[in-house]
């Protein structure tokens, strides 16, 4: 059966407050000249205290050190990221040089993330879909267990985390199928309300009640 043959038995659970989906963030003309620019970048692998994942990470603006819990300086964005920067914040509500760190990830197939929330240093996250769709699954603790929803990303489409969504949910990805890209930007937390240029994202998006969730 079909998630749209089970919407119509079931009730779609519920976003969180604050998550804020677009499609067709870029054209597909931008996504493959970004994912030409992307697929030659000096990957490495995901490292955290000695464990090593799937995916392969790398660091513009800022980096997070997890063995001193801080961000500490890294490489200038590449000019290639910087309209899409500008399209992420204008997304946001945000000024672009609000938006310091770029986190760039290959996902090779069978590479996910598990389930986390982004460090508390960082405030608003902003991220992109390259190549191939991937499940975003979202849970959040209450006194009875775990509420989860989930969205998919589509190519070429963006997501906001802020507020309930940024600081209560977690989030994850399950292992794909296909090579996939994602782009991600952040303000931070220190400086996001000083940097905000708007209080709430632009108007050409769909917020979270208007996308059509997966099953979590």
């Amino acid at each position: 059966m079909s998630l749209t043959q089970l919407s119509l038995f079931e009730p779609s659970p519920a976003l969180p407050e604050g998550f804020v989906y677009r499609a067709e963030l870029v054209s597909p003309e931008e996504e493959n000249e970004l994912i030409g620019h992307l697929a030659g970048l000096e990957f490495r692998e995901f490292e955290f205290h000695g464990y090593f994942g799937k995916r392969r990470t790398i660091s513009f603006g800022l980096h997070y050190d997890f063995t001193r819990h801080s961000v500490q300086p890294a490489a200038k964005i590449p000019g290639f990221l910087l309209p899409l920067r500008g399209r992420a914040a204008g997304f946001a509500g945000l000024a672009a040089a609000a938006l310091e760190h770029a986190l760039v990830i290959e996902y090779m197939p069978g590479a996910g993330i598990g389930w986390h929330r982004d460090r508390s240093i960082f405030g608003d996250v902003i991220g992109i879909s390259f190549a191939a769709p991937c499940r975003f699954r979202l849970r959040h603790r209450t006194e009875t267990g775990w509420q989860r929803a989930a969205v998919m990303l589509e190519p070429r489409s963006a997501y906001l985390l802020r507020g309930p969504a940024r600081s209560e949910w977690q989030h994850s990805i399950p292992p794909g199928e296909h090579l996939r890209y994602s782009v991600t930007f952040r303000s931070l937390a220190a400086r996001g309300p000083a940097a905000r240029g708007a209080a709430t994202p632009t108007t050409v998006m769909i917020a979270a009640s208007a996308t059509k969730p997966a099953s979590a």
